[in-house]
């Protein structure tokens, strides 16, 4: 059952790569964004692997670190599917897991978050999470 919405943000994609990969192509996204983590002001930076499916869905992972205004970390790790959008961009859904050290925000730690995210066709990115109760 999904809980509150612990994260909303937006921002842009900095790079994409396409890199060889055993399987099928892998596909290798950084991100900046900017937004609010239990209604606390935050910049994330992540990198996120994606391979493409033979059934043409992306399969991937990434991990990435949230520092709050008030200089207080959080690192999270995730993983997901996404398809590719007629308008040119990706959507995605998934999980992540996070670590901080910071009491405010330490009620991170114990949950699971599920995300939506967008990509759309020029790199910009739009998310949410929720808490996985």
């Amino acid at each position: 059952m999904l809980g509150d919405l612990i994260i909303e943000e937006s921002g842009d994609t900095v790079v994409r790569r396409v890199l060889p990969s055993q399987g099928g192509p892998q596909v290798e996204i950084t991100f900046q964004a900017q937004g609010k983590v239990l209604g606390v002001e935050y910049q994330n930076m992540r990198a996120y692997l994606a391979v493409m499916r033979p059934d043409g869905l992306l399969e991937g992972g990434g991990q990435g670190i949230v520092m709050t205004v008030n200089g207080e970390a959080i690192t999270w790790k995730g993983q997901g599917v996404g398809r590719m959008t007629p308008a040119g961009g990706q959507s995605y859904r998934g999980s992540l897991t996070f670590q901080t050290a910071s009491e405010k925000l330490g009620r991170l730690n114990g949950i699971a978050g599920v995300f939506e995210y967008e990509v759309d066709a020029s790199g910009k990115t739009t998310g949410k999470i929720w808490e996985w109760k």
